[in-house]
């Protein structure tokens, strides 16, 4: 059973180096990320009213980065949520395993920007809620 409630998630201000040519921001694991990165990807092109995620992790921790516009992430333990409001580049959404995650309302030009402590294949995921109910132990539990 995965006891990591919405509240393990958070905002992260990301290092930021500010000079006469513009912004930069470096993310380096194990540095200012709690976790080592494995995997990072991104996304862009999301039409109107799509959704992404749906979707939790067993073991995989995530810094979640809107570098481009705007969107919105649904995290959700099995009893609490909590939304969240990506739209600065030098934020990340720290997400910890066992969370289900869904992400909505994109912008236009909005891109997604993923480290993840895990490769796609050494990544387990949960895609139906009510496994991820049984894998938090809440199976019983009525929100």
């Amino acid at each position: 059973m995965n006891k990591n409630s919405v509240f393990d998630c958070s905002i992260l201000p990301l290092d930021t180096l500010q000079d006469q040519f513009g912004n930069m921001v470096a993310v380096q694991g194990n540095q200012n990320i709690n976790f080592p990165i494995e995997r990072v990807y991104y996304m862009y092109g999301m039409p109107e009213g799509v959704s992404r995620g749906g979707h939790a992790h067993t073991d995989l921790y995530q810094l979640i980065v809107a570098t481009g516009g705007s969107f919105d992430v649904l995290l959700d333990d099995g009893k609490n949520k909590k939304v969240v409001r990506l739209n600065q580049p030098n934020q990340g959404l720290f997400v910890v395993p066992g969370i289900w995650r869904d992400l909505y309302d994109f912008s236009a030009g909005a891109v997604c920007l993923v480290f993840a402590s895990l490769t796609y294949k050494n990544n387990v995921s949960i895609r139906h809620y009510d496994e991820f109910k049984k894998f938090k132990g809440l199976e019983n539990y009525k929100l």
